[in-house]
């Protein structure tokens, strides 16, 4: 059996693996930021089972990355919203989807996804400070950077 945490490992990954690398979390975020809100929406959408779409959807409230808005009196029925902290997942599921088309999709993607100007929205990973396209051989560790010098 896999462990559930990467405890011991200063890794920022495996720090994010720990909130959403279970199985079904990114597939339940993607259905949110798809406008999905409702429980019976996103078990619908993915099929999941009942019990673990709502263990999942609890430690992700837990965690800071989905929140809740009551939508009957009593707060009985809830529709569940992203947070910022959900929402800047949208580059990972961007990325995923991106990678996903490319390697895994013999009958072309699945989904296209547009930008308001009508273009499609595409993938790029750039550099914060230029804007050029970064590239594997292009980037390095800054603790690197006296071996460099």
């Amino acid at each position: 059996m896999l462990k559930k945490d990467y405890s011991g490992q200063d890794c920022s990954i495996a720090r994010a693996l720990e909130v959403v690398g279970e199985r079904w979390t990114l597939l339940i975020i993607r259905e949110l930021l798809n406008g999905k809100s409702r429980f019976s929406e996103i078990e619908r959408g993915l099929g999941i089972a009942k019990n673990v779409l709502s263990n999942r959807l609890e430690t992700l409230l837990a965690l800071g990355v989905v929140k809740t808005d009551a939508i009957s009196p009593g707060g009985e029925w809830v529709e569940y919203r992203l947070t910022r902290q959900g929402r800047d997942l949208f580059p990972v599921i961007n990325a995923l989807m991106a990678w996903g088309d490319k390697y895994v999709s013999p009958d072309g993607p699945p989904v296209t996804l547009l930008h308001r100007c009508g273009g499609k929205a595409g993938h790029r990973v750039v550099c914060a400070c230029c804007g050029e396209d970064l590239a594997l051989k292009d980037v390095y560790r800054a603790e690197d950077v006296t071996r460099r010098t």
